[in-house]
């Protein structure tokens, strides 16, 4: 299983890195004389699959993508999905629902939903994201981030994707009040991923519940809900956590690899209250 984790990871940072790149340096001549505003007070509300959008873009509709959804291209621009769901073809169609690029302190608001893309939201190399109150089911990966610093995701819903939330060489993450249910492989993995903090998620019904792996140092994984997972709390397969000074504490779950990690173990775990 972790093989599979890591071999889906390693494919898409291959198959998706080098499409940000070629986006963040070249914008085509016609879609940026319609889609940027440059006046975060006049959002963009007519957004099209496949647009590069900066400033405040506000949908009034769904989108049915055949390609990717919106490409952000520029800092401290906000996406309101309003309610509304951008849709792919498919999570094997090798498509991205929101891109973000080397850019800062760009927001992803809900309530919405991004389904059915080989990933629903991709961070690379961006500085300050927010991601709040967004549905990412049905893509292979719900939200992946790489190189990534200080992004926060709050009162998400992600689920049904194969791994819902994937860090690969990112440090300063915050994940927190996250309902993360029914990814098949994992629910959250940090993959040479520092200094993060994830609390008070609610994470259940996959093959790891929180995967860490040996490269991700000093992490702080605490006062999460873990249910029903074949293994809740993983921190690389089994290595003793003062190795890479990972901190695991007041963890509502059962089983634990090394073990341990549980603060409680119980056969009918009953989540702690969250925010609605």
């Amino acid at each position: 299983m972790l093989s599979a984790l890591m071999t889906i990871i390693a494919v898409l940072m291959i198959s998706v890195t080098p499409s940000i790149t070629a986006i963040n340096i070249i914008i085509p001549q016609q879609q940026q004389a319609f889609a940027i505003q440059g006046d975060t007070t006049t959002p963009t509300t007519n957004a099209a699959c496949g647009q590069v959008v900066e400033g405040l873009v506000e949908l009034n509709s769904d989108l049915n993508c055949s390609g990717d959804g919106l490409i952000v291209a520029a800092d401290s621009s906000t996406i309101r999905l309003n309610g509304h769901t951008i849709r792919g073809l498919g999570p094997d169609s090798s498509k991205i629902g929101i891109s973000v690029g080397s850019k800062e302190g760009v927001r992803i608001e809900g309530k919405g939903t991004i389904e059915q893309f080989q990933i629903g939201i991709f961070a690379s190399g961006a500085k300050g994201t927010s991601i709040t109150s967004m549905t990412l089911r049905e893509n292979q990966i719900g939200i992946f981030s790489t190189g990534i610093e200080n992004l926060q995701g709050m009162q998400n819903i992600i689920t049904r994707n194969n791994i819902g939330f994937a860090s690969h060489s990112s440090n300063g993450l915050q994940l927190d009040e996250n309902l993360v249910s029914g990814n098949q492989l994992a629910g959250i993995t940090l993959n040479a991923t520092d200094d993060s903090l994830l609390s008070k998620n609610n994470v259940r019904e996959s093959e790891n519940g929180i995967f860490v792996d040996s490269e991700s140092n000093g992490n702080r994984i605490e006062s999460n809900d873990l249910l029903r997972n074949t293994v809740d709390l993983n921190n690389a397969n089994g290595l003793a956590t003062n190795v890479n000074s990972n901190i695991f504490s007041d963890n509502n779950c059962e089983t634990s690899n090394p073990s341990g990690l549980c603060t409680t173990s119980s056969n009918y775990l009953q989540p702690r209250q969250r925010p609605g």
